[in-house]
């Protein structure tokens, strides 16, 4: 495949184009309802050998953090998998499951980053975008950026800024005691602030949000239905010597 002179797939051009155009986008202050009732968490799961893909929205409402909706879409990876476009590949599966809803959420917290990403274009803020809805991206591990260490507290709520290129990106939050920090960027139209006080707020008992756990736990049970499923086909399809189906 031909490269440009940074090195990059000459077919890879439109989506960092995109990518750039995205970034100009961002909304990085509150334009949030007056009163936010419903919350989402989204997650996509794979199987690479077959090769569909999974996308599940799940809602809660926001005080009681029970589930109120779920949605899902089931697609054909269309996307490879390229690092630092990633959300290229999961954008299109959560769309539909988000369309599928009838009772839309005032906010959606993504099992990623939003602006902490090498492009300043992570799954959160990606979707944000094309949904024109706000977004916060609250992922398990770092992926760009560094932070104090040692003034991170073990105590619930302990929060240090998270720097890439002398720039804030985000907080590494301690969502519980003594476990591993979460890190938190904005999305799409909140602020730094609003975002970590909200994740805290979703994180009750456990490390990740109420809202990821969710999206998570459905995805997972879908795409392991949709595999029994297949290899169900399979062995249906699965002729002995001799034999005729």
């Amino acid at each position: 495949m031909e490269k440009d002179w940074n090195g990059n797939d000459k077919d890879l051009w439109p989506y960092l184009v995109e990518q750039n155009e995205l970034r100009q986008q961002v909304i990085k202050e509150n334009c949030l309802p007056g009163e936010i009732r419903f919350v989402a968490g989204v997650d996509v799961a794979y199987n690479e050998s077959a090769h569909p893909m999974i996308g599940a929205i799940v809602v809660l409402q926001k005080d009681t953090l029970e589930v109120v909706e779920e949605a899902y879409h089931e697609m054909d990876i269309t996307f490879p998998y390229v690092p630092g476009l990633f959300s290229f590949r999961e954008i299109p599966p959560l769309i539909e499951a988000y369309n599928h809803l009838k009772i839309k959420p005032d906010l959606i917290v993504c099992d990623g980053h939003g602006i902490a990403h090498p492009k300043g274009v992570g799954m959160a803020t990606h979707l944000g975008i094309k949904l024109d809805v706000p977004t916060i991206g609250c992922a398990k591990k770092r992926l760009v950026g560094v932070w104090a260490q040692e003034e991170l507290e073990a105590r619930r709520g302990s929060a240090v800024p998270l720097y890439s290129e002398e720039k804030i990106v985000g907080n590494v939050l301690r969502t519980q005691k003594d476990t591993k920090p979460v890190f938190v960027s904005i999305g799409h139209k909140v602020n730094l602030e609003f975002a970590t006080s909200l994740v805290l707020e979703l994180c009750p008992k456990y490390r990740l949000p109420e809202t990821t756990r969710k999206a998570d736990h459905l995805v997972n049970s879908l795409m392991k239905q949709t595999t029994e499923s297949d290899n169900l086909d399979a062995k249906d399809n699965k002729t002995a010597p001799g034999t005729f189906k």
